[in-house]
């Protein structure tokens, strides 16, 4: 497992680019940290956001404003909403983001959420 070393710094999201990630409906506003082995995301969902693919990668999702619907392939369905998170390993779910309203959510990934690398 990769285990980096990342010294102490902070973050001002306000001077990292946004890129661009079209939905199925909707559009997704990506502003990205990346490290040896972790990426940090903010993230933030349109209004009428669908997802267009299922995601198989693992995350730690903090909801900073705003609801998302979180929809796993086989039907079933939870709301994240302000304050809230949910926490998955890689391949352990097919999950895809769907909003309403549009959403602001703080999102971390990377090697520790592959169980192989364990």
């Amino acid at each position: 497992m990769v285990n980096p070393t990342i010294a102490f710094q902070t973050i001002d999201w306000k001077s990292i680019a946004r890129t661009e990630h079209k939905g199925e409906t909707g559009i997704a506003y990506w502003q990205t940290v990346e490290f040896e082995g972790l990426r940090i995301r903010h993230v933030e969902y349109s209004k009428n956001y669908t997802a267009d693919h299922w995601c198989q990668k693992g995350h730690i999702v903090y909801c900073l404003k705003g609801e998302v619907v979180n929809e796993l392939e086989d039907g079933s369905r939870s709301i994240l909403r302000e304050g809230m998170s949910y926490v998955v390993s890689d391949g352990l779910s097919s999950h895809r983001s769907i909003t309403t309203d549009g959403v602001h959510l703080l999102i971390i990934d990377g090697d520790f959420l592959n169980p192989g690398n364990n």
